[in-house]
């Protein structure tokens, strides 16, 4: 059983060391964005992220009819 894990172990540890050393090595680092909204092509394509899309559905329109009138109240 141990003969199995501890390579395994050590090959996924040698993995995250191997993915992370352009993060680990360049100064100020970070993980590439791979969000929908930070790529400068889809963004020239129109194509945009769903959550940001759904927030803008959700805002209010200023310029918009209502849809009916309050009914007259007599006094």
């Amino acid at each position: 059983m141990l003969n199995a894990i501890l390579p395994v172990l050590l090959l996924v540890g040698a993995s995250l060391v191997l993915l992370s050393v352009r993060i680990l090595a360049k100064r100020g680092g970070r993980f590439p964005n791979t969000h929908v909204g930070g790529s400068a092509a889809l963004r020239r394509k129109g194509i945009t992220c769903v959550q940001s899309m759904d927030a803008a559905m959700r805002r209010p329109n200023p310029h918009r009819v209502p849809e009916r009138t309050p009914a007259p109240t007599n006094p």
